[in-house]
């Protein structure tokens, strides 16, 4: 797909917690065409400590208001620049990069979009894009407690949502392996982002009953476009960057089940 180097102009700056910051950001053109669980690259300006861009997740795509969100999560000074953004303050942006899930053939297909803390963010497009083509999406969503559940009322326009948190404040207690929907339904296909750990197990999951799945990786991504080789990881088929041969990748390409 072409990339396209734009400024989007801050629409609206909307606090989650103090944790997280939902950018919406539009522009004077058309936005280009972006698909689910592809990423794109953010300039930080301002910062004396932030040189590379920093890659975030495309959260959600709205072609008919010309919006593009993106989730913040305020780990270091880069993401705390980028939380505080003004409306009407101008990013620029790298994007779309990456590869992106893919949509099953059958359309009876059983669905599972699985996230842990901000690993949800790409899963919100993708169950939007999954709805808009007939299939029924299911969402298992996880965090340490009820403030890491974000946007809620978001997910479930588009699919069932089961809720995990560590402390119990919200849904099932425990971590999302452990939701009793995993025990109650077999799936077709998972997909997948989050914690490395936590993708591992739903890996192991989807093996044990067969299923599709899919999972996007957070490897360290500088430039996007597989110059700086920071993001490089194993497959069987050798070395490869994250950036370009990913970020999200079938579980039979890794090498988490040998």
């Amino acid at each position: 797909m072409k990339k396209f180097m734009l400024d989007l102009v801050i629409k609206k700056n909307i606090s989650l917690s103090n944790q997280y910051a939902l950018l919406i950001l539009t522009s004077h053109d058309k936005l280009p065409e972006i698909l689910p669980g592809q990423f794109a690259e953010i300039r930080v300006d301002g910062s004396s400590t932030v040189f590379l861009r920093r890659p975030i997740s495309i959260h959600f795509v709205d072609y008919e208001t010309n919006e593009l969100w993106l989730l913040i999560q305020i780990i270091g000074d880069g993401t705390k620049k980028m939380a505080d953004l003004k409306v009407g303050e101008i990013v620029n942006l790298l994007l779309p990069l990456g590869n992106s899930y893919s949509i099953p053939t059958n359309s009876e297909a059983k669905l599972l979009l699985v996230g842990g803390g901000c690993g949800v963010a790409p899963l919100l497009y993708l169950g939007a894009h999954l709805k808009s083509l007939g299939f029924d999406v299911n969402f298992l969503i996880g965090g340490r407690s009820s403030t890491d559940i974000l946007q809620l009322c978001e997910y479930e326009r588009f699919g069932n949502v089961f809720i995990t948190t560590e402390d119990g404040s919200l849904g099932e207690k425990g971590f999302v392996t452990q939701h009793s929907v995993l025990r109650a339904s077999n799936f077709d296909y998972i997909y997948t982002c989050g914690p490395t750990p936590m993708m591992k197990a739903i890996a192991s999951y989807a093996a044990k009953i067969n299923a599709i799945c899919e999972v996007s990786l957070e490897n360290t991504m500088a430039c996007g476009i597989g110059a700086c080789l920071c993001c490089v990881t194993d497959t069987i088929q050798g070395h490869v960057c994250v950036c370009t041969e990913g970020p999200v990748f079938n579980i039979t390409k890794l090498k988490w089940q040998i």
